[in-house]
């Protein structure tokens, strides 16, 4: 289902100067992307948004031991293939500074396998504990 919801969400421009730490989840979560999202479900009756957020969180939840695995190891195939795969999805539901925060991380292991991703990775990591608490809190404003 992200797959699908990915492709008209791909030309926003990530920046990454967005949302940091702590941020509310309307400073995480951009609101143009998620109305964007609810106008597919007008009505709300299929609870679209609900269930991508969801889905997210999920995938979120799937792919964090990876990530955490392959920095313990170094591995910089596994590095990029999880921030490969959270890009797109984070652009689809607004998450834009980890989208951005991904292309940076995947960008630099392209360019240059043995570049210093430490402050990037811690980053990543805050970005993500910050897009699934505004993702919770979203959840929750739903009832």
């Amino acid at each position: 289902m992200l797959a699908m919801l990915n492709r008209p969400f791909q030309a926003l421009a990530p920046d990454s100067s967005a949302a940091g730490s702590g941020g509310s989840p309307a400073s995480v979560l951009d609101p143009a992307a998620l109305a964007r999202l609810a106008e597919l479900d007008p009505s709300g009756a299929n609870r679209l948004l609900e269930r991508v957020l969801q889905a997210f969180q999920t995938s979120v939840t799937r792919l964090r031991p990876q990530l955490s695995e392959g920095r313990a190891a170094d591995d910089r195939s596994a590095i990029r293939l999880v921030t490969h795969t959270l890009k797109s999805s984070s652009a689809s539901i607004g998450a834009m500074r980890l989208s951005q925060l991904c292309a940076e991380i995947e960008t630099a292991i392209r360019l240059d396998p043995a570049a210093e991703l430490h402050a990037k990775l811690d980053a990543l990591d805050v970005a993500l504990d910050d897009t699934v608490r505004a993702i919770a809190v979203r959840l929750g404003d739903r009832g």
